[in-house]
């Protein structure tokens, strides 16, 4: 679900429900999370966000998980078999499929379900796309699948939010909604955290962000650090400049790109500035060499690998 601007209005309708279910005591004295109270003792550690960085070849596609729920951030490129890995992995439904922009290694896992979606052996709640995915042939194929399955569309721009689950809240900082950046440049770039803990555990996602994006973004968000970085444009030399990976300072960082791939990616330099900011080569992982990564995202502790 995406909520523009106000991104509080939930709060005080959630409290309402709780007391007239719970006659308000359980508010007061407790603590409000996902929903209702969670009350003293006995109840199971809360579940965390796990997301895996899927190998996909030379594209990017990251799967989200909580309490049960999937969503997609870009779907890699067609005839790499995404459908199949989420069916694999029991995912048979998505809250949301988001495509960062309209290159074909990020939206062509999308384009291909559309025999699984005509079969019901997936389901996509909702379609959010940025401002590039509205012209050339490959967006119109994604915005027709779309139309032909039912699936709302929404346009994302920075200051609005996306929702996952309880408390898991994706605020979008880029591209802002007027002005022109390219295809890479206008890579939809979100923050992911866990709104209802104080450690705040946090993922930044790219896409294919560019050094001008990446300038312009430390322009508006002077503060950008995250947890674990899903690293832009699988680590090209036009991205990832020292400064946006240092105000970022990740303690994980992945790239998502394919084996002996024709464009170098990722290129020396790139990793050597990975392996400064995060201080260890070891926490630079690629979906070549590793395959599929996936990190868990745990409340009061923070992301760990499994």
């Amino acid at each position: 679900m995406v909520i523009r601007k106000n991104t509080n209005l939930w709060i005080p309708v959630w409290i309402l429900l709780c007391f007239l279910l719970w006659g308000g005591a359980a508010v007061v004295a407790g603590v409000v999370l996902g929903g209702c109270a969670y009350g003293s003792g006995g109840e199971d550690e809360p579940d965390p966000v796990r997301v895996s960085v899927l190998d996909v070849g030379q594209g990017l596609a990251v799967l989200l998980e909580r309490e049960g729920r999937h969503a997609l951030y870009d779907s890699g490129p067609d005839s790499v078999g995404v459908v199949d890995s989420l069916l694999a992995r029991g995912v048979d439904s998505l809250s949301w499929v988001l495509l960062s922009h309209g290159h074909r290694d990020h939206v062509g896992g999308f384009m291909e379900m559309g025999e699984v979606l005509s079969a019901g052996r997936l389901h996509v709640g909702r379609l959010l796309v940025g401002p590039d995915t509205a012209s050339g042939l490959v967006p119109d194929s994604v915005l027709r699948l779309a139309r032909r399955f039912g699936i709302p569309v929404d346009t994302l721009f920075r200051g609005d939010t996306v929702w996952l689950a309880d408390g898991l809240k994706l605020d979008v900082l880029w591209p802002p909604e007027y002005g022109r950046f390219g295809e890479n440049g206008a890579s939809v770039v979100m923050k992911v955290a866990l709104e209802d803990d104080s450690e705040k555990p946090s993922l930044l996602l790219t896409g294919d962000l560019d050094s001008a994006g990446e300038r312009r973004l430390l322009e508006l968000s002077p503060s950008l650090s995250a947890d674990l970085l899903q690293v832009p444009h699988h680590g090209s030399a036009g991205s990832s400049t020292l400064r946006f990976l240092s105000r970022v300072s990740p303690r994980y960082a992945v790239i998502g790109v394919g084996r002996n791939n024709r464009y170098g990616h990722p290129t020396a330099e790139v990793f050597q500035k990975l392996r400064y900011v995060t201080g260890d080569s070891a926490a630079v992982f690629r979906t070549d060499l590793h395959g599929t990564v996936s990190f868990g995202m745990w409340p009061g502790i923070g992301v760990v690998m499994p």
